[in-house]
Parts: C-alpha cells; sequence; structure tokens
C-alpha cells in the first residue's frame, strides 16, 4: 500500500486510469471538494468507499465561484495536509487525489469578472438565483460548470456531495437529469461537531474562539423548527423562523448577521408560506465578523 494517496496531477493521467477501470468493469465515486479537507469530507469519502471499488477526490479552489469582492486569495490551500488526513483512512489503493491546476480547467483563462470570461459555463436556470444566489449570483454558474468539467473527465457512476450545502445539491441534480449526465448523485448527511452540533466547514477555522462559542445556536434552532414539525406535522413559515430567532436571541444576537432564514420547497426552491406533510428545506446564511457560515435542515423526507 503507497505511504500517501496516489495524486494525479493532470486531466490526461485521470483519464488514462479511469479508462483501464472502466474497461475491467469497475466502479468509480468522484467526490469533488476545494480542499481544507476537514472530516465532513472525510464522510464524504468514507461513503463513497462503500459504494465503490475506486474513489476520486477532486482538491481545486475553483476560481468561477468568487466574485472579485470575495475572498479567492484567503480561501485555505493546505493540500500537504489534506493528503495527510486522507492517508488516515487506509484504503489508499482505492483513492485517487485529481489536483488539477486552474489552466487545466479553464484554458482560456478565468478572470473573476463574470463579463471578462470566455469559454463555455453552465448555468441552471431557476435553482440557481435564490438563497445562496440572491448575493452570490455567480456562484453557482461556477459550480455548475466545474462540476461538469470533473464529471467528463473521471466519468464517475456516482458523485457525492454534502447536504450542508443543500442547494448545491438540487442544482447539481438538476444539473445531471437535464444534461443526461450517466451518473448517480448521493447527496450524505451534513457532518457536525459531535458536541454542539455545528456543520463543519473549511470555514470555520476563521471564527474566533467567541464566535465558534455562540455559532451552534443557529443549528439548536434548526433543532427546535424540526421537533415542532415532527410534533404537528405541519407549520408556517412564521413558526418554524421564530424557532431559529428565538434561539438566536438567547445566545446573544447581535452576534449574528442574517442573509436570509428561508423556508423553500424541496424540489423548486420555491419559498412557502406553510408547510405540511410533504416537507421543506430551512435554510441559514449569515455572518460572524467577516466569516459567512451557512446551514438547514429537511423536514420531512430526505431530497
Amino acid at each position: 500500500m503507497s505511504l500517501i494517496p496516489t495524486v494525479l496531477d493532470s486531466i490526461a493521467k485521470v483519464r488514462q486510469t479511469r479508462e483501464q477501470q472502466i474497461i475491467q468493469g469497475k466502479i468509480a465515486g468522484l467526490v469533488p471538494t476545494m480542499g481544507a479537507i476537514h472530516q465532513g469530507h472525510l464522510s464524504l469519502i468514507e461513503t463513497a468507499l462503500k459504494d465503490c471499488d475506486f474513489v476520486y477526490v477532486s482538491i481545486f479552489v475553483n476560481p468561477s465561484q468568487f466574485s472579485p469582492t470575495e475572498d479567492l486569495d484567503r480561501y485555505p490551500r493546505t493540500l500537504e495536509a489534506d493528503l495527510e488526513k486522507i492517508q488516515k483512512l487506509n484504503t489508499l489503493d482505492n483513492i485517487f487525489v485529481f489536483v488539477p491546476t486552474v489552466s487545466d480547467i479553464y484554458p482560456n483563462g478565468i478572470p473573476l469578472q463574470v463579463s471578462a470570461q470566455t469559454g463555455a459555463f453552465v448555468q441552471v436556470i431557476g435553482l440557481s438565483e435564490q438563497l445562496e444566489g440572491s448575493t452570490r449570483p455567480h456562484f453557482f454558474r461556477g459550480v455548475a460548470t466545474v462540476v461538469s468539467k470533473f464529471f467528463n473527465i473521471v466519468s464517475p457512476n456516482f458523485a457525492y456531495f454534502g447536504q450542508k450545502d443543500i442547494q448545491q445539491c438540487i442544482v447539481i441534480k438538476k444539473l445531471v437529469s437535464d444534461l443526461f449526465f450517466n451518473l448517480q448523485i448521493k447527496i450524505v448527511p451534513t457532518a457536525r461537531d459531535p458536541v454542539d452540533g455545528l456543520a463543519l466547514s473549511s470555514r470555520n477555522v476563521y471564527l474566533t474562539p467567541k464566535q465558534r462559542k455562540h455559532a451552534p445556536a443557529v443549528y439548536r434552532g434548526l433543532h427546535k423548527a424540526n421537533t415542532l414539525f415532527e410534533h404537528k406535522k405541519s407549520a408556517s413559515r412564521s413558526e418554524l423562523i421564530k424557532c431559529v430567532l428565538n434561539s438566536v436571541e438567547k445566545e446573544g444576537s447581535e452576534h449574528f448577521q442574517f442573509d436570509y432564514i428561508c423556508v423553500s420547497d424541496k424540489s423548486s426552491l420555491l419559498e412557502l408560506d406553510h408547510v405540511n406533510e410533504s416537507g421543506a428545506i430551512i435554510s441559514c446564511a449569515w455572518k460572524m465578523g467577516t466569516t459567512r457560515l451557512i446551514d438547514n435542515i429537511v423536514l420531512g423526507a430526505q431530497i
């Protein structure tokens, strides 16, 4: 067994490796990441290993997901540490880490200003404009584009995404359906801190100790909203949002600057006034200082 995961640093190497596996009838899973690997990513990889003969983990900080005013340069790039964390899974003969360069993925270049970009891009209209898309209109165009490229490079049978980025999951499922990609999307439950339930995120490292202490109040509120719904099998949007706001107020609402708290349909992401037995998604995005966090909970059956 290798001491470190097998690193593939070019599209040609990935295709050559995967072609041999396809000939042998081997099943492959793809776990796309932007690096800064944490337990949430590892849980995706572990889930993929249960389903697949081989797992491809992409590590690529995707410029097209960032606007000129966002934190592309600040985003953590920790490849050596990432490989060490993946190494501890002890199944390295089955894991390939794809580490492309920006010029590999965007041969025409990729200025952050959308109006200056050239080449082929993918957009999922109708699911990309709300929630995260309301404040980051470029974001899902970047996600859909890079994921489409990875699907074409790796040719996976399955691709794995975390529920924490639930709008992303819904956008990508629509992308796969509408563009007839021959693979299945698997959504893995949000990985959380085992003590206080905070959703694991690469951006959590930016929180001060005080902010980190306050941050789990949002999840506590989401959990209370879910308890309310499970008890009644019905709830209004205002009731559900109040659960979140009450929890935050107990912690100190001055620590939280919300972009949105939305109750949405699980397929269309349209906002709902009332939730019945078919369920819904409650999604939150907020800032603590300069760090922006997201979380959600699904009411009723999973997506």
